[in-house]
């Protein structure tokens, strides 16, 4: 491994979002999605933000519009396993704006539990959110996107973990490896109305919940592996999401692009 590096300097925006508009799930507190749901203001959007945490989303949202504007911060809570809740996420989008240029679908579950003592519950609660809530949020913004003239981007959080093993892992890891292949399968058909389909595939961005919910030992273990001997921090994750959803990525589509150097 090598020697660890500090973090970079935090990056000033330059207005790569000016003007547009944005939804952003699972963004109350501190991790991507937060960090994603302040890079988009400091690069000129306008956000909805949803989350299952209905004070905590509060919280963020009264934290933003104190600092950036009430005319450029909403909320809603939004559970994804919740087909309605999801559909009024995006109406409510459509009713502020007017327009959708920017989804990210940030909401995910993850858990520890060996195979073979998993329980189709673990499973499917894991699935549920991090596969099947991709999907709903994918099809209601290509619904929204496609009746659009402006077109617009989708920008899916998925990792390293569907390229590459781990024990305890196998429920993540495959619902990980399907949002990369929906990513794929979706930028083909969404290309005929001019919205593209990307993903970000982190490894490890530190925030407080994972702290709570992962071993030290664990931690430990997957920041050697990182080749810069330390983790990531979330808003280095959300540089490359506000790469993908401005005008610098206009030629890419269907594309994850690994935020570390773990492709497999």
């Amino acid at each position: 491994m090598n020697a660890p590096r500090n973090a970079p300097e935090y990056v000033a925006g330059h207005g790569l979002l000016a003007g547009r508009t944005a939804v952003i799930t699972a963004a109350a507190g501190a991790g991507i999605g937060g960090a994603t749901a302040r890079r988009f203001l400091e690069e000129g959007a306008r956000i909805l933000i949803g989350d299952a945490h209905a004070r905590r989303l509060k919280e963020s949202e009264e934290a933003l519009a104190a600092e950036f504007g009430a005319d450029r911060v909403a909320s809603l809570p939004c559970d994804v396993t919740d087909e309605e809740q999801v559909n009024a996420l995006f109406a409510l989008a459509e009713h502020i704006h007017g327009r959708l240029d920017v989804v990210v679908n940030n909401a995910g579950l993850g858990g520890t539990a060996n195979l073979v003592d998993m329980t189709d519950d673990q499973w499917s609660r894991v699935l549920d959110v991090t596969l099947n809530g991709t999907f709903r949020c994918t099809r209601a913004a290509m619904r929204s996107m496609r009746d659009s003239t402006v077109g617009g981007v989708i920008v899916n959080n998925a990792s390293v973990i569907g390229w590459r093993a781990q024990t305890g892992q196998a429920h993540y890891a495959a619902a990980k490896a399907g949002v990369m292949a929906l990513t794929r399968c979706a930028a083909l058909e969404a290309a005929e109305f001019g919205v593209r389909i990307n993903a970000v595939a982190p490894s490890l961005a530190m925030h407080p919940h994972l702290v709570k919910v992962t071993s030290a030992e664990l931690l430990a273990e997957l920041t050697a592996r990182e080749a810069f001997g330390r983790y990531a921090e979330p808003w280095e994750v959300a540089n490359v999401i506000v790469f993908l959803a401005s005008g610098y990525s206009s030629y890419m589509t269907g594309e994850t692009v690994s935020v570390s150097s773990q492709h497999a």
